[in-house]
């Protein structure tokens, strides 16, 4: 694992600092006429920010080796290392610059001819069972620079040199930043239904999910990668040997389509001392369900998935008939439910859900059904208001189930607010040692004024609605704020524009789809 020291010279990067750098080069960034608005910008500071952290990785990591008399390999080679080509202010720049990022062939810094940069990282390979180098070549394949002048990114690079990725702390700085960045993007964070999990929820998560060295464990949803790198500290408290440590290497897998978050999950697992970071760039909603067989099976799923957006109609077409649906919290549900393994003690998963999936009818009661069916739905932690401000005030839940049904019935617990506090605030954030009492209740499970079970059987004759009050508190007459008001009406706009679709397939599948009896003849 890498060391938190660093050297007198490289003061820590605060946020105030890394957001007055950031700021800086998005400024920059926007004087290039090959740049198109905040979604072109990000991801090229992102790529470059990727660079100059691995160096920084890799130049801790030399220390510490030769610390240790140890031999240290290198994922990349000079000219191509972050202090060879960028971290002289005076250094490459203006038209051999871009060449030597861009073109296949080039003329490197050092004067030879040879790869162009992203020629070089999109080229390597890892050792036997791969390594960083196979992580870096997945980063950088299908990336382009898109900054057309050589000399605006090159002050670019200027500013990010700026920035010292040497700690954990600091690529939390970084997350955090980056979560703030997709706030002011229309077309992101809030707006797609996408909500970073606060790290308090995804501990407490993986805390009581408990995965054990040897499994594997999937995010398809990872994001910044919280779930997976939580998951790797806690299974890294479990090793003892070499070969221990190596099995660790290869327990964690995700999904990330999107290539900010992307490039962040792989900077944040290299950081925390996973060496292959088994990300795949794709859309894990694409894989058609019925195509999932045992060996694409995990034993733990951990995962804050989108929700409240929709899905393209190729992905739906993949789906079971009556279980059909646009609404990206079920299908990645749908997706979780067949991803875990099968083994006697059954895979298991912890999920966050809006509540809009508790009481959801139609399509999401008939997978809510083969849920309590085929799986042991064995609690719902219900949270408090405003844990996943500013990004929304929707009331969210947290759903533990095991494969190996039928659900005999569900525990619930409700988590309180602490402090006699109404709601939690971006300025007042939930705290993981709020979650200490349903931790100590997990194991030793009694009902008492926040938890309560119900069987399944009532849940299943209710048309499968979990959204199930604490039948130990008076229900206070609701007071919201008017953002939670019109959140909540979208939240519901979007379950009837998902029931719409679905009476949509039914008239276009014709009488017979929709099971009407069909004319007698005369």
């Amino acid at each position: 694992m890498p060391r938190n020291a660093r050297s007198p010279a490289q003061p820590l990067t605060t946020a105030q600092r890394l957001a007055s750098l950031l700021k800086s080069a998005r400024d920059i960034m926007r004087k290039d006429k090959g740049l198109n608005g905040d979604a072109d910008r990000l991801p090229q500071l992102t790529w470059i920010m990727f660079l100059k952290f691995l160096d920084d990785l890799e130049q801790l990591r030399e220390t510490d080796a030769a610390l240790a008399d140890e031999t240290f390999v290198p994922a990349l080679e000079a000219p191509y290392r972050w202090r060879d080509w960028a971290e002289q202010a005076d250094g490459i720049t203006g038209d051999d610059l871009r060449a030597f990022v861009n073109d296949d062939k080039a003329t490197r810094p050092d004067g030879t001819e040879g790869p162009g940069l992203f020629a070089y990282l999109g080229g390597l390979q890892g050792a036997d069972g791969g390594d960083r180098r196979d992580v870096i070549a997945r980063v950088f394949n299908g990336i382009t620079n898109r900054m057309i002048s050589g000399y605006l990114l090159r002050e670019v690079i200027n500013k990010v040199n700026g920035i010292h990725f040497d700690s954990s702390e600091e690529i939390l700085t970084l997350g955090t930043f980056y979560e703030s960045m997709l706030r002011e993007m229309r077309d992101a964070a809030g707006d797609s239904g996408e909500f970073y999990t606060p790290r308090p929820v995804v501990r407490f998560m993986v805390t009581v999910t408990d995965p054990k060295l040897g499994e594997t464990v999937l995010d398809p949803a990872c994001g910044t990668g919280g779930f997976l790198v939580e998951s790797f500290t806690h299974m890294a408290q479990q090793c003892r040997t070499v070969e221990d440590r190596a099995r660790l290497q290869d327990s964690l897998l995700g999904g990330e389509a999107k290539p900010l978050p992307y490039l962040l999950a792989q900077m944040n697992l290299l950081l925390h001392g996973c060496e292959n970071p088994r990300i795949s760039k794709d859309n894990s909603l694409a894989v058609r369900l019925t195509e999932i067989g045992e060996k694409d099976r995990v034993d733990v799923v951990l995962t804050n998935p989108p929700f409240g957006g929709e899905e393209e109609a190729g992905v739906v077409q993949g789906l079971p008939d009556g279980k059909r649906t646009r609404e990206t919290a079920l299908l990645f549900l749908q997706l979780i439910m067949r991803k875990l393994r099968r083994t006697p003690t059954g895979g298991r998963a912890a999920v966050v859900v809006p509540n809009g999936t508790l009481f959801g009818d139609g399509v999401c009661a008939r997978i809510k059904e083969e849920l309590l069916r085929d799986f042991d739905l064995h609690t719902i932690v219900r949270l408090p208001n405003g844990v996943f401000a500013p990004y929304t005030s929707i009331p969210t839940n947290l759903l533990f189930f095991e494969r190996g049904g039928p659900t005999k019935e569900v525990w619930y617990y409700e988590q309180p607010l602490s402090d006699g506090r109404k709601q939690y605030t971006k300025t007042q954030p939930l705290r993981f040692e709020e979650f200490c009492d349903c931790i100590a209740w997990w194991n030793q499970r009694a009902e008492n004024e926040r938890a309560w079970r119900v069987p399944a059987e009532r849940i299943v004759v209710n048309a499968c609605n979990l959204d199930i009050k604490n039948p130990h508190t008076a229900q206070e007459a609701e007071t919201r704020s008017p953002m939670e008001i019109v959140e909540s009406i979208i939240e519901k706009e979007h379950r009837i524009l998902a029931i719409m679709e679905e009476i949509k397939a039914l008239v276009a599948a014709g009488p017979e789809g929709m099971d009407l009896p069909e004319d007698e003849p005369e």
